[in-house]
């Protein structure tokens, strides 16, 4: 087979969840972002095993992702629309029972008016400036909202995966004052708001990255192991080099395999010359550039060319190879690519060490 395979690990996504879900108080419910298509990993697969697992509420970033889930689950659970009700939603919002979180007065408007006794969230901008009403555009509108009360108001932390930075506790001021009063279910905490501790939690939390084993939740068990096939193996003499730019010299004798897998794949062309791919539990280093579809590895040291290569497993966790890149995790699993072979374990209900 010529295409890498991507494992996934559905029961471990839902043993992150009942993870995260212990971190908070009992009378907090514990909803789950697939946004992203699950963060790279399916969402309709990782959604069910999330639902499985005992999760209600989904939250995703767009109306056409949220027919996805919906799709996926039938039905019941909750599932939230990060985006809002843009122009041209209201049929898939109305027909789907889909609840935009609204981030806007003109949003609020038109949902009213189109959608008229249709459920809602409202997003307030704490201090992120990224969405959501301003408190002034809140306190405008809040008041006359009358009977068509939020199913949720939310907000959203800038800097919750560092525990000390002072915007942290200026954001739950902020979203303290401008919910006052409030009689809704309140949301503010993501995957490091959960870590910050309860004073973050509200009503309801919504982990993402943790249930997909990245940081900043440093007890996530890891979800996606990725192994690519080797297609070609070459002894090289001294002074030969590999690869586009010929950036990688052989100092000596060296053995160089080709993998099938590239920055077409989510492979980032960063990782040339840092990362690293396994044999087992022996390290063998990138020589030279990640091309679109092929990357170089050298091998000499092995005593002989396996047929695969790991570069996502327990040796190399997705945020190693992020750091290898100079980016995070979430970029690495989202941007994993539609040619490899997915296999999936288990449904999301099995127990195991993060129960």
């Amino acid at each position: 087979m010529g295409t890498g395979t991507l494992t996934i690990d559905l029961d471990a996504v839902g043993r992150n969840w009942r993870a995260l879900d212990r971190l908070s108080a009992p009378t907090v419910e514990t909803a789950a972002v697939v946004k992203a298509d699950g963060y790279g990993l399916g969402a309709e697969r990782v959604a069910r095993a999330l639902a499985r697992a005992g999760a209600r509420s989904f939250f995703v970033a767009l109306a056409e992702e949220g027919a996805a889930v919906r799709a996926a689950l039938g039905p019941g659970p909750e599932i939230f629309v990060l985006s809002g009700h843009m122009a041209g939603d209201a049929e898939m919002i109305g027909d789907l029972g889909l609840v935009p979180v609204l981030n806007t007065i003109d949003q609020l408007t038109r949902h009213l008016e189109v959608l008229p006794g249709r459920p809602y969230g409202i997003q307030l901008d704490s201090g992120m400036n990224r969405l959501g009403m301003e408190p002034a555009e809140w306190a405008a509108v809040r008041g006359l909202l009358g009977a068509a009360a939020p199913r949720l108001v939310m907000s959203h932390l800038a800097c919750a995966d560092e525990p000390g930075h002072p915007q942290n506790a200026a954001q739950l001021e902020a979203f303290r004052a401008m919910t006052a009063g409030l009689s809704v279910p309140l949301s503010l905490a993501a995957t490091g708001g959960i870590l910050l501790g309860p004073a973050y939690h509200f009503d309801l939390v919504r982990p993402g990255i943790g249930l997909y084993g990245g940081l900043p939740f440093e007890a996530a068990e890891p979800v996606a192991e990725l192994d690519l096939p080797v297609i070609q193996w070459r002894d090289l003499e001294p002074g030969e080099t590999v690869g586009y730019g010929a950036t990688w010299e052989a100092e000596g004798p060296a053995r160089i395999a080709t993998v099938s897998g590239g920055y077409a794949d989510g492979l980032l062309r960063a990782i040339g010359g840092s990362a690293v791919l396994w044999a087992g539990e022996v390290p063998c280093p990138i020589a030279g550039r990640v091309s679109m579809d092929l990357i170089a590895v050298e091998v000499t040291h092995l005593p002989e060319v396996p047929r695969t290569l790991s570069i996502l497993g327990p040796q190399q966790t997705v945020d190693d190879l992020a750091a290898a890149a100079g980016t995070i995790g979430y970029e690495i699993l989202t941007a994993l690519g539609r040619r490899y072979r997915r296999r999936h374990l288990g449904d999301g209900s099995a127990a195991g060490p993060a129960a």
